[in-house]
């Protein structure tokens, strides 16, 4: 019998393979190294790329040595061809049947949530592993999601027990405004990736979203 894979809690590091590749092992592996990282997902963004599977490998490869989870966007055909764990859907899958049959039994899924309660209804009727609220905040690279009320994501702590995840737009800066919440994590691209010192960030990150957890713990 196969392991059951779960994803932790924390951050949740959303990586576009359009940088250079040199640059994105390097940055990942520092990442990896210091920084305790819930999951890393592979974000849909190709264009240019010839060799996808070599790639995705090599992050696979990097992420395996710290047991962390790694995750396609939206490219669920990859999982077969690659050492990924699970894919990440940005919207319902109308064949989700179809595609359990097809790829690893244990894969990881995830779904990106905005406003509609009856996608977080669907998520945990078909038994996915975790969820993601896109956009918390204005963001630049999850400019196609509308903002979402935080009045949905407490309903959706109600309605399942499914690992919920916020994304989009969050900074150290502004994660007090998400102390009203209660969720297992964040996912964040540009604010690690982007950053000088990536590994910095993440700690930062995850120093920000230990106290908040630590508070919520406290308060009830």
């Amino acid at each position: 019998m196969m392991e059951t894979k779960k994803i932790k809690g924390g951050v949740y590091l959303v990586i576009d393979p359009q940088m250079e590749e040199v640059v994105l092992i390097n940055k990942l592996q520092e990442i990896l190294d210091k920084s305790q990282i819930a999951a890393v997902q592979v974000w849909d963004n190709f264009q240019n790329i010839e060799n996808q599977v070599s790639l995705i490998n090599r992050i696979c490869k990097l992420c395996q040595a710290t047991g962390t989870p790694v995750l396609l966007n939206n490219n669920w055909k990859l999982l077969n061809l690659t050492d990924a764990d699970g894919v990440h859907f940005d919207e319902i899958p109308i064949e989700l049947r179809t595609i359990k049959k097809r790829i690893p039994e244990n894969s990881l899924l995830g779904l990106t949530c905005n406003n509609n309660l009856d996608t977080v209804k669907w998520a945990d009727k078909n038994r996915l592993d975790y969820i993601s609220f896109c956009s918390i905040f204005p963001s630049t690279t999850a400019n196609s999601c509308d903002l979402v009320d935080f009045e949905i994501i407490k309903k959706a702590r109600l309605l399942t027990k499914m690992p919920i995840f916020l994304a989009g737009g969050i900074k150290p800066a502004n994660m007090y405004l998400l102390k009203e919440l209660e969720f297992e994590g964040i996912a964040v691209i540009s604010g690690i990736m982007s950053a000088e010192e990536p590994s910095t960030s993440a700690e930062i990150y995850n120093s920000e979203f230990k106290k908040i957890k630590n508070e919520n713990f406290n308060n009830r």
